[in-house]
């Protein structure tokens, strides 16, 4: 087994394999346990809530993680089908010293992951993953044999969550029909009662999960269904979901695909229309994935744009730095501060809604100015993971294709932090040249590590 259990976001795997298999899972839960023993407030007893999304394998690792929590005196709540930032936002404010999301996103069904949160509703630093991981070795050396505890489903936690998403929305959607892709994850359940509930009429798609069709060929990395069903049932828009709802794509009435970079631009906007700056200077955080058509948009706007890495842990660390109160991905993580911890899928379609109303525009004049700029991404499986650095082949396409796209478009190279794969990024005003680089970047990969 690798000596790196937790990568950009918790850890992930197969369900049933290495670092997924029952003893490790089991070993994660007394680790965590004792961890939460030794941060409960009052020396009292702790307490942990665990949420899953639709997978197959969900209930199976919430068990062993619950045995391991209870051999270590932890008393377990199960909110049961759940999303990331639901769990999030229940640790943050019930007496829960940590929270964990069974879940690998918008990844397929085989594969699962374990995400932790502490009281604070935010992930945890890496220091305390890094403890994490030692106390979870040590008690593999002693090989203990796992133990699944059965689990009752609290309902009662998803209500406290949905209940809290209705009050941060300012108006009523009555009269407005909206299209929810749910992912066959998560939101199956949650999204349609949520906007249901401000008065929306929902159409309903990917909402029948049978532990297998998750994110399968739905959901906010497949939007194509979605856009289809917009434009056929003449919705004023559409939301798609990720498996564990933390992303969130939207579509226009006339069938435009607003990825997080659009709903980034919304929102900046909203919040420089209503002086919730506050006075500061205009900013948002984004990471190096964002288009440059955004980055100009802004721009115009007197917006300026922070990028970090990728990853919605890095945009997060950024917006507390520089004290913004937005930020997010292209990918559909976004992060408003004033209401969350976390990346919120239905938060976001709210957020994006309620500037809407507000404005009283529908939301392809919301995004108006934005031209997205042709971008293109080749992912890269590789066998044996080489540093880009000692690769002299694609050191010499990175370098060609910089110096031809000059301040024309950007190029970025980077390794996943979840699967075993190197993404390659080009973007520029000329479709010629975004295919011409990265077919050039991702062929000299292949041969290098492939």
């Amino acid at each position: 087994m690798s000596r790196q259990l937790f990568g950009t976001d918790g850890i992930r795997g197969v369900a049933g394999e290495p670092p997924l298999d029952s003893h490790t899972v089991f070993a994660f839960g007394r680790a965590l346990g004792q961890w939460a023993a030794d941060n409960a407030p009052h020396g009292g007893c702790p307490r942990v809530v665990i949420g899953t999304d639709t997978r197959e394998s969900g209930p199976w690792l919430a068990s062993l993680v619950a045995g391991g929590l209870r051999r270590a005196g932890v008393e377990v709540h199960f909110a049961g089908l759940s999303t990331t930032p639901g769990v999030a936002y229940l640790t943050r404010v019930e007496d829960f010293v940590a929270g964990i999301m069974i879940s690998a996103s918008h990844n397929p069904y085989r594969d699962n992951g374990l995400k932790v949160f502490d009281h604070s509703g935010f992930k945890l630093p890496d220091a305390t993953e890094h403890q994490l991981e030692q106390s979870i070795f040590a008690i593999l050396a002693d090989s203990p044999a796992p133990v699944e505890l059965a689990l009752e489903t609290d309902s009662s936690l998803d209500q406290h969550y949905i209940e809290y998403l209705a009050s941060t929305f300012s108006g009523r959607l009555d009269g407005m029909r909206i299209v929810l892709d749910c992912a066959n994850g998560s939101a199956t359940y949650l999204a349609p009662e949520l906007f249901s509930r401000l008065g929306a009429e929902v159409i309903r798609t990917a909402c029948s999960p049978d532990g297998r069709n998750i994110n399968l060929d739905c959901g906010a990395l497949h939007v194509d269904s979605l856009r289809q069903a917009v434009l056929d049932h003449h919705a004023h828009c559409g939301a798609a979901f990720d498996g564990d709802a933390d992303r969130c794509i939207m579509v226009s009435a006339s069938g435009r695909i607003l990825d997080g970079d659009h709903l980034l631009l919304i929102a900046a906007r909203d919040l420089l229309a209503s002086g919730g700056y506050d006075g500061a200077s205009p900013a948002v955080v984004a990471t190096v994935m964002s288009n440059l058509g955004f980055e100009r948009a802004l721009q115009r706007d007197g917006i300026s744009l922070l990028r970090t890495s990728v990853g919605d842990k890095y945009v997060l660390e950024e917006m507390i730095r520089a004290g913004l109160p937005i930020g997010g991905e292209q990918s559909g993580h976004l992060i408003f501060r004033r209401f969350a911890t976390t990346g919120d899928g239905m938060l976001s379609a709210l957020r994006t809604l309620d500037a809407a109303v507000r404005a009283g525009k529908p939301l392809d004049d919301l995004v108006s100015g934005f031209e997205v700029y042709p971008q293109k991404l080749v992912n890269v499986r590789f066998k044996v993971k080489r540093p880009i650095e000692e690769l002299s082949e694609v050191q010499a396409a990175m370098d060609d294709a910089r110096g031809e796209l000059a301040e024309r478009g950007r190029l970025l190279v980077r390794f996943s932090g979840t699967e075993p794969l190197a993404r390659v990024m080009v973007e520029a005003a000329d479709p010629a040249l975004v295919e011409k680089h990265t077919a050039r970047i991702a062929e000299a990969i292949r041969a290098g590590m492939c």
